[in-house]
């Protein structure tokens, strides 16, 4: 099974804010980017199904993309920040901050997750997509869900993610 996976557009907020699990608004650049996105993903072919995080940022390009039925599922939201959602990350005054930076991989965030908690979020999306017979999946995700998609497929390593992280906007295939 191909799984085209598209990040969201671009966000308005503050660069260097935690937003993961808030819903936020998007840049007016949205249409230009949601064009490009819907292009890319239609140069795959016909998709059986689609999947979305139910965030708005989400639910907006699938919809834009032909896919506004797109089902809707929790384990492809972006990682949850906790106590820093919405904070800037040069304003947390959190003891734990130091640590989370040291190693985000296995270090959650206060009252929120680790990436690997996200990661094994994802991995049991993917595990249950397995099982699918559909010939071609599109999911509109985050960030986060984009690189441990890559992690699942075995094209990149935890410690290698982030640098593979697609820009906004920019949309990947793995196999399953």
């Amino acid at each position: 099974m191909e799984v085209i996976l598209i990040r969201h557009t671009s966000v308005d907020v503050p660069v260097g804010t935690c937003y993961g699990q808030t819903d936020v608004p998007l840049k007016e650049s949205f249409e230009e980017e949601a064009a490009l996105a819907k292009a890319e993903l239609k140069a795959y072919g016909p998709v059986d199904h689609a999947y979305t995080s139910p965030l708005s940022r989400c639910t907006r390009l699938a919809a834009y993309c032909g896919f506004a039925d797109a089902e809707r599922d929790e384990r492809i939201l972006e990682i949850n920040f906790g106590e820093w959602e919405m904070k800037l990350f040069d304003d947390i005054s959190d003891p734990h901050l130091q640590e989370w930076y040291e190693d985000h991989i296995n270090t959650p965030v206060t009252g929120g997750e680790s990436f690997m908690m996200q990661y094994k979020r994802v991995s049991a999306f993917l595990d249950e997509l397995r099982r699918k017979s559909w010939k071609r999946v599109a999911v509109f995700a985050h960030g986060g869900v984009l690189v441990s998609a890559l992690i699942y497929a075995g094209h990149v390593t935890p410690e290698e993610a982030f640098a593979a992280l697609p820009p906004y906007g920019g949309v990947i295939r793995i196999e399953l």
